[in-house]
């Protein structure tokens, strides 16, 4: 059984899926580029169908004037916290692909997954380097779509914060004792051989 971060495994897998998790809290510290660009990478090599890479990562630094708009699109309650990552994010997917050889693009059954794929190495990646990254789909979609200028053909998936863990004193105070990783579901509840178990 393979235990890190306060949280046990049912089966040995590597430590690094469980030291990863969400935290709420960031230092409001920057990110270098280098890391920054380190961990956009992972997201490269995600897998997708096709090899059609349908993922888009649009960003805004700390630092940059972006950052109040993308702050902005967040609802009230993940401004409380957000405010103080690095860098916020909104991760977003092509709804259509071109097949190799042919010249009309199709609609592809699997954009979202293959988005979340990458959204999966990305926090892997960040959680290596010492990062958080704490998804969220609490914000304004339409408006995010409207104001990030996404084309017709891409869905507004979900935001993101990236940071450095703060300590969990900074937090609303509603939210301190949350501020931990949490635990999952056991495999019983979600893999079944040969079909679903029957209700």
């Amino acid at each position: 059984m393979t235990k890190a971060n306060s949280r046990s495994a049912d089966h040995a897998i590597e430590p690094f899926f469980l030291e990863r998790w969400s935290p709420r809290a960031f230092t409001g510290e920057l990110i270098p580029d280098a890391d920054l660009k380190t961990i956009f990478e992972a997201a490269r090599w995600a897998p997708s169908s096709f090899n059609s890479q349908p993922w888009r990562i649009l960003y805004a630094k700390r630092e940059s004037p972006a950052f109040a708009k993308f702050l902005g699109l967040l609802i009230e309650f993940n401004q409380s916290w957000a405010k103080n990552a690095a860098v916020l994010a909104v991760l977003v997917s092509k709804k259509t692909f071109l097949p190799l050889g042919k010249t009309e693009s199709v609609l592809s059954h699997s954009h979202s997954l293959d988005a979340g794929a990458a959204w999966a190495y990305l926090a892997l990646q960040a959680s290596r380097l010492g990062y958080a990254a704490h998804g969220m789909t609490g914000f304004d979609i339409l408006r995010a779509a409207k104001e990030l200028r996404a084309p017709d053909d891409y869905r507004v998936e979900m935001a993101f914060a990236l940071g450095r863990v703060g300590d969990k004193s900074i937090l609303p105070e509603a939210l301190r004792a949350r501020e931990e990783p949490n635990g999952r579901n056991p495999q019983s509840e979600f893999v079944f051989e040969g079909e679903f178990p029957a209700s």
